[in-house]
């Protein structure tokens, strides 16, 4: 009896590494079927459907349009303007690969896997970075759950930028001249931009603090939501350099200094915290912490706080730890893949 070929459904972008992934699994002899979300109504997206669907034309696989509009406004840009008006600083792609791409895209087709082109390696239920160490994505995926992983594939997580870029080219796709987009995908300029569409202005002070515990006043802001934590620039303030220190949400005042070292702080508590396994590790435990995405990961120590939030304890002082963005915990990894397992994560509160 001839064996069923698995069934995948890849989630296609229109960028280089989702097509790649896409190839990748076409070689590989599953059943393949391509998706394109359409998530918002911006020109990279309309040019990312555009691209996605000739991708899907080149390789001879089905392609389908998922219209998540509306869900993708509720869950994820709303979401990030209610923080953002809370005075915190969100990062909406952990969200949306929890609640859309491995959330709505999974529960709108019963295959056998979802796959994407992110940059991240799976192995019996364990998440583990990257090949490439700059292109790595596991900090955006800590909110995953065993019953999702258990469907998910990151064909593209075992190579590099460059090798992806050069199996591009071997499969013909035609995405090679397209630019990569670094910013949040539906903020069509910049965040300030978006936000002063969107929120109302709330003026406030601005407080400096002394190297003696007093403070002042030395000028105004339009809304707490236009800054975070350790930003220099865009201040306004003569007489700099200032660093964004605080935020007093109760009484609408940004805290600045003038003394970077001011920034450092050693401690953090995570809420909402998500274990990778699905069960909570033995604390305390030794870990490497990772306070944003492009922040280097730093030696610290979990302890239980209060409830189920957890404390991280750093072996050195971090900079601008900030509230709002995710904190995730990584592991060494054993022998049979190299790199770090990432082990959870949470929400700095």
């Amino acid at each position: 009896m001839k064996k069923k070929k698995k069934k995948v459904i890849i989630a296609l972008s229109g960028g280089v590494d989702s097509s790649v992934a896409a190839a990748l699994l076409k070689r590989a002899g599953v059943d393949l079927i391509g998706v394109f979300m359409r998530l918002v109504d911006v020109p990279r997206f309309q040019q990312g459907e555009k691209l996605a669907r000739k991708v899907a034309k080149s390789l001879k696989i089905p392609f389908l349009v998922l219209d998540f509009r509306k869900e993708f406004k509720k869950k994820i840009i709303d979401y990030f303007l209610k923080e953002y008006k809370k005075g915190l600083t969100p990062n909406p792609c952990v969200v949306c690969n929890k609640e859309i791409k491995f959330g709505l895209l999974e529960k709108s087709f019963p295959g056998d896997f979802i796959a994407t082109g992110h940059y991240a390696r799976l192995r019996r239920g364990k998440l583990y970075k990257g090949k490439d160490k700059e292109k790595d994505q596991s900090y955006f995926l800590w909110q995953l759950r065993q019953k999702q992983l258990r469907r998910i594939l990151f064909p593209v997580g075992q190579y590099t930028k460059e090798e992806v870029k050069s199996l591009a080219k071997e499969f013909k796709l035609p995405v090679l001249k397209i630019q990569e987009s670094q910013e949040i995908c539906f903020i069509l300029r910049d965040i300030n931009n978006f936000l002063r569409k969107h929120l109302k202005l709330k003026p406030g002070l601005i407080v400096e603090k002394s190297h003696y515990g007093a403070s002042k006043i030395i000028g105004g802001h339009e809304g707490l939501y236009f800054y975070t934590i350790g930003q220099r620039k865009g201040i306004g303030l003569p007489g700099g350099p200032y660093f964004v220190l605080d935020k007093n949400l109760k009484k609408n005042l940004l805290i600045v200094t003038k003394n970077e070292r001011d920034l450092y702080k050693k401690e953090l508590t995570a809420k909402k915290v998500n274990w990778i396994s699905g069960k909570k590790p033995r604390l305390p435990l030794k870990i490497k912490a990772k306070i944003r995405y492009r922040h280097k990961k730093a030696l610290a120590t979990l302890k239980s706080s209060t409830g189920k939030n957890i404390k991280v304890i750093f072996d050195k002082p971090q900079r601008a730890i900030t509230l709002g963005q995710s904190v995730v915990f990584y592991l060494p990894a054993g022998r049979q893949v190299k790199g770090e397992e990432l082990v959870g994560g949470g929400i700095i509160c």
